[in-house]
């Protein structure tokens, strides 16, 4: 425990050395351009007739430097508002920088061939589910498959590059389709189906990560395959077995559940900073 704690107050002196940084950069902005600007703009609406924008923002630059600028409430004012620039630029540019390298891993993946991603066999990013709810083997409805498909959802969004669950298929790569799913739903249908995983996803794992799920129909040999394409989530996902929160994650070919001392030693590294590469 003493370890975790000392290894997340290191994760946050880092997180705070960056916004610190952002935020003196954006008090700078603040006092050695949006405050000259202002002062050239007024002194133009005076008729003062200054120098060149770019001559008098210099002066303004020596002068501030030099402790010759009067006005230190108003550079104190135009500092503050530099450094909520600055924080406010960091914070946008961490999420838009996010959503690109999330979109370009979609890319990556929605040009995939089905056929031969299936003919890869199971591994760290891929898995096979032959259904959603219905037990094969007994011929019924089995709900407690759900939480076999959500435990291997429940590891690709705790892994570092997420990873594609194929629903329909079976452990050997046949296609066994989704028809029988389809009879267990009040729309019996690929909608319906959607409709289904998600909410499955939402009730267990949390609404916030439905918009990290991609979910895509394929048919093959006349047979419909769900295709769930998982981003990595931006938050740690538990999964409730028994009433007790269960953290897993892919190792190999398969999906495992961590104790709590693996557990924090993962969730310190996996989190410690945005992925910004």
């Amino acid at each position: 425990m003493k370890r975790f704690l000392l290894q997340l107050l290191a994760i946050w002196k880092q997180k705070l050395k960056i916004y610190f940084l952002a935020g003196w950069i954006g008090a700078g902005v603040g006092i050695f351009l949006l405050a000259p600007s202002y002062d050239y703009i007024s002194s133009r609406e005076r008729n003062a007739d200054p120098l060149s924008s770019v001559e008098y923002v210099l002066t303004q630059f020596k002068q501030t430097l030099t402790g010759q600028v009067e006005q230190n409430n108003i550079i104190l004012f135009y500092a503050e508002i530099g450094a909520i620039l600055g924080l406010l630029s960091l914070g946008f540019y961490q999420m838009l920088h996010k959503r690109l390298l999330d979109l370009d891993a979609l890319k990556v993946e929605l040009d995939k061939d089905l056929p031969s991603i299936i003919r890869q066999g199971e591994g760290p990013l891929l898995e096979f589910k032959s259904s959603l709810r219905w037990d094969m083997r007994e011929d019924r409805i089995n709900r407690t498959l759900e939480g076999v498909v959500l435990k291997t959802l429940a590891g690709f969004f705790n892994s570092h590059i997420g990873g594609t669950l194929l629903i329909g298929v079976s452990d050997n790569g046949d296609i066994i389709g989704l028809e029988k799913d389809y009879l267990t739903l009040k729309k019996p249908n690929q909608d319906g189906f959607e409709q289904a995983l998600i909410t499955t996803i939402s009730a267990n794992l949390g609404a916030d990560l439905c918009p990290y799920v991609h979910v895509l129909f394929h048919v093959i040999d006349h047979k419909d395959v769900c295709r769930v394409i998982i981003t990595p989530a931006i938050r740690p996902v538990f999964l409730n077995q028994g009433n007790i929160p269960k953290f897993f994650v892919r190792t190999g070919g398969g999906t495992r559940d961590l104790n709590i001392q693996e557990a924090l030693e993962y969730v310190a590294g996996r989190w410690k900073t945005p992925r910004v590469s």
